[in-house]
Parts: C-alpha cells; sequence; structure tokens
C-alpha cells in the first residue's frame, strides 16, 4: 500500500505545474501564499480556477487516456431534477424544482476507469486531495467512497449541455481535459444552498432561464476547478463546434465510506448501473 500511496504521490507531481501552483508545500514560502489566495477566492467567490494548473506534456497524456477510454462509455440520456432524486412531493405542481431536465452525455463512472491511468493517480494522490481539503477549509476530507461516483470523466458532443443540479457531495473538483470550440461554459449560482436553506428566489430564476445572476466563465483545457457543487446548483452550456468538450470529475465527501444510493445512482448512470445493481441483489437472495 505504501508503494502505491507513494507511486500516486510521484505521478501527480510530474504532472502538475508546480512552478505555478506549489501544492506540494502548503505550509511555507510561496506554497502558504498561494493556498491563503486560493481559500480567500473560495471565500469570496464559491470558486477557486487555476488554469493551467496541468504541465502541458500532461494534459496531453491525461486527454489521450479520456479519448481512448470514451468510446467504452454509455451515451446517458439523462433526465433529473436539480437534486438528483425523486421529486419532493410537498412542492406545489407548478414549482420550477420539480422540473425534470433532460440532458444527453457520454460518461465514464469510476469503475470503468482503470486504477493504472493517469488520471486516477492523479484523484488519488494524498497530496491533491489535501489541497482540496485545505482550500475548502475542512477539517478532514477523502475521496468519494462510491464506486460510480469518486472519478467520472463526461464528453458533451456539440449541440450537448449538461443540466442544472446540485452534486451528491459537496467538494467536487473538475479538471477540463478538452475545450470545446464554443459554448461548453461552465455556469454555476455560488453557494445557493446549505443544509438548512435554499434561495429559492435565485434558484427559481435560473431555472426560468434568467441567467443574471448566475457566474459563467471560460476555462482553458487542464483548469483545475474546485467550487462547492453540493451546494451550488451548476451546469454546463450548450457545446458548439467540432469536437467534444471533455472534464474529468473528481468528487471528495468529509464522511469516510459514505456511498450514494442506488436510485440516485441508476438515474446518474442508466442501464448499465441498473444491471449490475440488480444482479448483485438476485445473488444476495439465492
Amino acid at each position: 500500500m505504501a508503494d502505491a500511496i507513494r507511486s500516486n504521490q510521484d505521478v501527480a507531481l510530474d504532472l502538475i505545474d508546480l512552478d505555478r501552483y506549489p501544492i506540494a508545500d502548503l505550509d511555507n514560502g510561496r506554497g502558504a501564499e498561494f493556498l491563503m489566495e486560493c481559500q480567500n477566492c473560495m471565500d469570496a467567490n464559491g470558486w477557486c480556477n487555476l488554469d493551467g494548473f496541468l504541465k502541458p506534456n500532461a494534459l496531453d497524456a491525461l486527454n489521450a487516456e479520456a479519448n481512448e477510454l470514451l468510446p467504452t462509455a454509455e451515451v446517458l440520456h439523462v433526465k433529473r431534477n436539480i437534486y438528483q432524486g425523486a421529486i419532493d412531493p410537498s412542492l406545489p405542481k407548478d414549482d420550477p424544482r420539480r422540473m425534470e431536465i433532460a440532458h444527453i452525455a457520454v460518461q465514464l463512472a469510476d469503475d470503468q476507469i482503470s486504477a493504472k491511468t493517469r488520471l486516477k493517480q492523479l484523484y488519488h494522490s494524498d497530496i491533491v486531495t489535501e489541497f482540496v481539503r485545505r482550500v475548502q477549509r475542512k477539517r478532514q476530507l477523502y475521496r468519494c467512497a462510491d464506486e460510480f461516483q469518486a472519478l467520472n470523466v463526461v464528453a458533451l458532443h456539440p449541440d450537448s449541455w449538461h443540466a442544472w443540479h446540485y452534486d451528491t457531495t459537496e467538494c467536487t473538483v473538475t479538471l477540463l481535459l478538452q475545450a470545446a470550440v464554443r459554448g461548453g461554459e461552465f455556469t454555476f449560482l455560488p453557494n445557493s444552498r446549505t443544509d438548512e436553506t435554499e434561495d429559492h428566489e435565485a434558484v427559481d430564476r435560473l431555472l426560468s432561464g434568467d441567467l443574471s445572476h448566475a457566474r459563467t466563465f471560460s476555462r482553458g483545457a487542464g483548469t483545475f476547478t474546485l467550487f462547492r457543487g453540493g451546494y451550488s446548483l451548476h451546469g454546463v452550456t450548450k457545446v458548439e463546434g467540432s469536437h467534444p468538450r471533455i472534464s474529468a470529475i473528481m468528487t471528495y465527501d468529509e464522511m469516510p465510506g459514505r456511498v450514494i444510493g442506488d436510485e440516485i445512482n441508476i438515474r446518474i448512470y442508466g442501464k448499465r448501473v441498473e444491471q449490475i445493481l440488480a444482479a448483485r441483489r438476485a445473488k444476495a437472495d439465492k
């Protein structure tokens, strides 16, 4: 295990542009100053955007890995409400938060991404996880334990978009591996809900098509973005051009070992995961 962890750290440090982003030592000198900048940005904006986080050759390698794997991925026709679960029956029938929004994506779940890939080794780096923890000011943070949700690769082909949603855990990182020619912009409402409340006015306005209070920014390939995906309603605008927009989604959780409910995973990942879970139940019942 120690050798595996050491290997993951070595791979991560080889991939990241440490001259620009000194995440290997966050307690001293430039690393401590950089951490404070990231924390301040997160506190002020609800996000932290690190352009050129990967070295150019590392970006090429990770993008090549993703493109090699994507032909094995399902084309998912996803229809879900913003909370990714069942509709709250207490909401009025005309409440926009009952709306189920559809999108099409080519998506690899964590169980489809080999531990041998640089991408998964980057995700499993304790150095990267510690960096995310400290930027988010968490007492503790773990890589997501769910076998499907932990690390995903999502390709949005031209004319596709990603529907509005909250993530199933609070701390999410996206790593853009291949940018769209046009469009494909990350759009979100920073801190639109907490564990107790939601800014219903802002959410309803966004769901009705008013983006005036949303934050939108274009990102180049290799950008590492930290945000509170469980508390910030977000999506991706329509992709335009000749090739897909490809991103890796890295999920973290304050609770160790927590997995996501079967219903939500089936809603997100479709028939393949539904069949896996059904086969397990059948086997358990024998």
